[in-house]
């Protein structure tokens, strides 16, 4: 079976890093923030991808001192979040964010152009600081796949892109390279998700590893940035 190719097309950040990319250039230690919801805080039977991004980053640019914090809160959305962003982002002064978030508004059912409007909302306040941003888009799982949820996860996928684009922030397509994994790769969605979810909402062991791997490589080839 497969391990999950990753392939250059999913993986391609639309924008450079630049505070990133000096932070690595420089002898202070890097901070980055991983701040979302279950994705991103983890279960207590699947490591977070966090800690497996901090591992690769810092044998990818053998430095000990690059960190990457967890914000992630189970069950939140945009609007939640972006009321954490003082006390979990700004206060670490971060060279990086990562901003995992649309799942749970397809799950919960929110009003989608609400949690849209609240997403622009805040790229707009993470652009008035000195750090990068990323958006991490939805899990490519059964529960975001029902009948009753498929177009929605659509729609959030397209509406998290156009936030991005109007923000000139990159957005990791996790929902694009786990559906590629899953059609092209013959991955089993069971396989991708984690066996003790009666929900089917939540990542594997193996997809979060195999995320975390991809999101790796983007960050390591994003664009260089224009001096």
């Amino acid at each position: 079976m497969s391990d999950g190719d990753i392939p250059a097309e999913f993986i391609a950040f639309k924008y450079p890093l630049p505070h990133l990319s000096a932070a690595l250039l420089g002898k202070d230690p890097l901070r980055i923030v991983a701040i979302g919801s279950s994705s991103t805080a983890g279960r207590e039977d699947v490591l977070a991808y966090p800690a497996w991004l901090e591992m690769y980053l810092r044998r990818k640019y053998d430095n000990p001192r690059i960190d990457v914090i967890n914000r992630g809160r189970g069950g939140e959305e945009a609007n939640e979040q972006l009321l954490r962003f003082d006390a979990d982002i700004f206060a670490e002064k971060p060279s990086l964010v990562i901003w995992q978030v649309g799942s749970n508004a397809v799950f919960h059912d929110y009003n989608l152009d609400g949690v849209a409007a609240k997403i622009a909302e805040s790229l707009a306040c993470l652009k008035q600081h000195p750090l990068d941003v990323v958006l991490i888009d939805p899990q490519y799982v059964p529960a975001m796949l029902l009948d009753t949820k498929a177009d929605a996860s659509d729609r959030i996928v397209s509406l998290i892109a156009n936030a991005a684009k109007k923000a000139g922030v990159s957005v990791f397509r996790r929902w694009a390279l786990m559906r590629h994994w899953h059609i092209h790769d013959d991955i089993p969605l069971q396989r991708m998700i984690d066996p003790t979810d009666d929900a089917r909402l939540h990542q594997s062991a193996w997809s979060t590893h195999r995320v975390s791997v991809a999101l790796c490589e983007a960050i390591s080839r994003a664009p260089a940035a224009v001096t």
